[in-house]
């Protein structure tokens, strides 16, 4: 996992100005979406920043030290502000539709990971419009309208509905099966797996996990 360190005022990453760069290395293949990393800046009284990155599941850490003499001059931090000011609706939009992108990119991944864990559990009525949505959705990230984009992300999480709609069936049916006692006065023992809620994510999933703690 790579860690870009920037600093600015405007909404893309490529705008601004870039302080460092250091990779988490040492961490296990895993599937999309399922890595956790934990981000931290710290600056001291010095003005150094102090940033690490730590993978939560193995444990894994890096770290980057930022020099004061990579800061910004009084005129600097000026113009930059400014200069954001002057393209704040301009970086709104192109914002949005990168938002936008990466919601119908990680829920068309999502779906369909889902879709094929559930195999024939999902009727075929059901994965027929869930694939239809799906593909909608593909074809709408091929373009440029962003509000095309958007409904088809809408239509596709409506559509999936039906799947989470479906485990939760299932979940209910295994529970009650598990609490059927042999005779009609025994008491039920509930498995403790009962009740848990699917691992299927209704909406946007991104690639990786970000918690960042500002100890300034």
């Amino acid at each position: 996992v790579s860690i870009h360190v920037l600093q600015g005022e405007r909404e893309m990453a490529d705008q601004n100005r870039t302080l460092g760069r250091f990779d988490l290395v040492g961490i296990p293949p895993a599937p999309r979406g399922v890595p956790q990393i934990e981000v931290t800046f710290d600056i001291d009284a010095n003005g150094i920043v102090h940033v690490s990155a730590k993978d939560m599941g193995t444990g894994k850490e890096q770290h980057i030290q930022i020099q004061s003499s990579s800061g910004l001059s009084e005129d600097e931090i000026n113009r930059m502000v400014k200069d954001a000011e002057a393209n704040a609706e301009a970086d709104k939009k192109k914002r949005e539709s990168v938002d936008a992108r990466n919601e119908a990119d990680s829920l068309v991944y999502q779906t369909e990971k889902t879709l094929k864990d559930m195999g024939d559990k999902v009727t075929a009525q059901d994965k027929e419009a869930i694939e239809k949505a799906s593909n909608e959705l593909k074809e709408a990230l091929k373009g440029d309208n962003v509000e095309d984009i958007k409904k088809k992300t809408e239509a596709l999480k409506q559509a999936s509905y039906k799947i989470a709609e479906e485990m939760y069936k299932q979940q209910a049916a295994q529970g009650a099966a598990g609490g059927a006692g042999p005779n009609p006065g025994a008491s039920a023992n509930t498995s403790s797996d009962a009740g848990k809620t699917s691992g299927f994510d209704k909406g946007s999933a991104e690639d990786v996990q970000y918690e960042v703690h500002d100890d300034k």
